[in-house]
């Protein structure tokens, strides 16, 4: 899959020492779009709605956000986080009375973990790429691999054309057609992501779409293994469309 010069620039940590609450939820709001993970350093209330009910008063602590949804919260002491929810979750981010809050929240179970923070001493944000996982986990090149294999994963019909193919706003991973002969954008991602992939589909589709004659219909799918919640809500807003589908088989 060819480099977007936007994914380049994300590449490097981003830091932020105390920020106000505005400036950090514009930055983990960012991060979390981008599919980041994120750490925190500072005072906060956590609220756990779930299995059980649990409030932990103001302290400093820890507060990390992982993009599979993953939500830690750690004091200065023991290996274990205080409070914690699952891999699945949904990130948030937003201002509420003057102060951060951090609300990561899964269904079946229903759960919600909530940190307000009043004060933020530090906040990071890592675009990472952990090479102990492609084994398990696969690449995007696994995946484009699969799908030129078995266009059927896709859909009954699809029938792939061409990989790369490059527009103006660069270079498309799969281009297609279906059954209908629609013209067929495929973004691949090997990971759960968030609203910046749907942003970037529907970029392609809005380039490809100006290249062609005026009456052709073009069709945004974005295919990975998941999506956060914000994800599929800018999907159906934007008329495109989500195929899960993981690296391996």
């Amino acid at each position: 899959m060819s480099e977007n010069p936007a994914d380049a620039e994300r590449s490097g940590p981003r830091v932020r020492t105390d920020p106000t609450v505005p400036e950090a939820e514009a930055f983990v709001s960012a991060a979390l779009d981008r599919g980041s993970l994120v750490t925190l350093f500072g005072r906060c209330t956590v609220e756990y709605d779930g299995r059980a009910a649990s409030e932990l008063e103001s302290g400093e602590r820890h507060l990390m956000l992982k993009p599979d949804g993953t939500h830690l919260v750690h004091t200065d002491s023991g290996q274990q986080p205080v409070n914690w929810q699952p891999p699945g979750s949904d990130h948030e981010c937003r201002i509420e009375s003057d102060a951060l809050v951090i609300e990561s929240v899964r269904t079946a179970p229903d759960e919600r973990l909530a940190a307000t923070v009043t004060d933020v001493a530090h906040a990071a944000a890592f675009d990472v790429d952990d090479e102990a996982s492609v084994d398990l986990v696969g690449s995007e090149a696994d995946l484009k691999r699969r799908i030129l294999e078995s266009p059927g994963l896709v859909e009954e019909g699809f029938t792939p054309l061409s990989t790369e193919r490059e527009t103006p706003a660069g270079a498309v991973d799969v281009y297609g057609e279906d059954a209908e002969g629609r013209t067929v954008v495929l973004e691949l991602k090997r990971r759960r992501v968030g609203p910046d992939a749907v942003g970037q589909l529907k970029r392609y589709v809005g380039a490809l779409g100006r290249d062609l004659h005026a009456d052709a219909e073009v069709r945004g799918v974005l295919v990975a293994p998941s999506v956060t919640g914000r994800a599929e809500e800018l999907l159906a807003e934007e008329g495109l469309e989500f195929v899960p589908l993981t690296p391996t088989g």
